[in-house]
């Protein structure tokens, strides 16, 4: 009976020796067939990537599609060696096959990520991110994925799970609220045309002033103009107001609308002397050609008695000065003639008469049109006294000093 016991004893240790002995040898084939796989194949690859005319295997090399494709090859081998456990196969196979599942739903991810760097480098990226889209395929194949997982280790079919995940309806749409609202914001900017990458957008409530850098799934990236980052929610942005600078781009022209303060009591009738003067100036002896000609006209007709200062029409230095500033404007290169243009006079108020210019600049980028509108603010400025007008400022220190030695 003792040797009977022995001999049952013995062979067991020997089928367990042998079991773990496979084992081992299974587990080091399957690590030799990754290196192999790894390192030699897929260097291979590489290569040859490197010195083909498209980039686009070079994009789908750094997503790392092609690395995670060699975790295959070990699984393989151990899931064919299953049958030589014959009492653990069917668990072997199921966790296995579980794993296979894992690194395929890895290989479709780096293939999506490897998409969109290629898109973005295209043409068609300006007018359509796809980033968003593509997110939200990866949201929803890692959660298939994660259900045909958990089924195969629970030996269930899928359709069992998903018919218990409908009782967890609330519940889901309590913790992809976000993400459901983001989904749908996305789809309102890409279908309306809200923006796109590259545009300037404007958002105050989040103190953002910038260039939309990225559109994904949740949040949209600002790069505002001091360098910082502003990250918006996709669905707040949606949800308050902005400010999208594109079709100011896309006009060829940005506007200027600025005014100059004119001191009211600075304002009087030309004289003589101050029209003879006007006339030296070439800019606007056009303009006087014709009104000095339409007045004289006006006034003969009406028989008006000239001597008094209020009797007929006559010139003014602030309507001659906005006559120069149209005429200023009008010959300068860097203004757009075919877009808005207006010289105007705004109502009388405690800082003075308000002459506003409200043109477009030819250009859109940013330095040059800060320079355009710096330059013609200088001449305008500097040219104010030639007509006799003083421009209005509060008073300075220098002032009060002034009155005190007068004093």
């Amino acid at each position: 009976m003792n040797e009977q016991l022995m001999s049952i004893q013995d062979t067991l240790l020997n089928i367990t020796t042998n079991h773990y002995l496979l084992a081992v040898v299974v587990l080091v084939v399957s690590y030799l067939m990754y290196l192999i796989a790894s390192r030699i194949i897929l260097a291979t690859l590489k290569k040859l990537f490197k010195h083909t005319a498209t980039h686009v295997d070079d994009v789908f090399v750094e997503q790392g599609a092609f690395h995670r494709l060699a975790y295959f090859v070990p699984l393989l081998v151990i899931y064919l060696s299953a049958d030589l456990f014959p009492e653990y196969s069917d668990y072997i196979r199921r966790f296995l096959t579980a794993l296979l599942v894992v690194v395929l739903i890895l290989v479709i991810n780096a293939v999506l990520d490897a998409v969109n760097v290629i898109y973005r480098k295209s043409k068609f990226a300006q007018v359509l991110n796809i980033k968003s889209y593509l997110q939200i395929s990866k949201l929803l194949l890692n959660i298939l994925g994660g259900i045909i997982v958990i089924a195969i280790l629970i030996d269930k079919s899928p359709i069992y799970l998903l018919s218990g995940i409908g009782a967890l309806t609330a519940v889901l749409l309590l913790i992809f609220k976000d993400t459901i609202l983001s989904f749908v914001a996305s789809i309102q900017i890409h279908s309306n045309e809200l923006f796109k990458v590259g545009d300037w957008l404007e958002v105050p409530q989040f103190g953002a002033d910038g260039d939309v850098i990225d559109i994904a799934l949740h949040t949209v990236k600002i790069q505002n103009w001091d360098k910082t980052i502003s990250i918006i929610p996709s669905h707040k942005l949606i949800e308050s107001s902005f400010k999208n600078w594109r079709g100011m781009s896309e006009s060829g022209g940005r506007r200027i609308k600025r005014s100059i303060y004119i001191d009211q009591t600075s304002i009087r009738f030309c004289d003589e002397q101050m029209i003879e003067k006007f006339k030296s100036f070439k800019l606007l002896a056009p303009y006087l050609e014709a009104k000095l000609a339409e007045i004289d006209a006006s006034n003969a007709d009406e028989n008006i008695n000239m001597q008094a200062l209020v009797n007929g029409r006559r010139l003014t230095n602030i309507g001659t000065f906005r006559a120069y500033i149209q005429a200023y404007l009008k010959n300068h290169p860097m203004i757009h003639q075919n877009l808005t243009f207006l010289i105007r006079q705004l109502a009388p108020s405690e800082k003075g008469i308000a002459i506003e210019i409200y043109v477009f600049t030819n250009i859109t980028d940013w330095i040059a049109y800060e320079a355009i509108q710096a330059d013609i603010f200088d001449h305008l400025l500097a040219v104010l006294t030639e007509f006799e007008l003083q421009v209005f400022q509060n008073p300075t220190g220098k002032n009060f000093e002034q009155l005190g030695k007068l004093n």
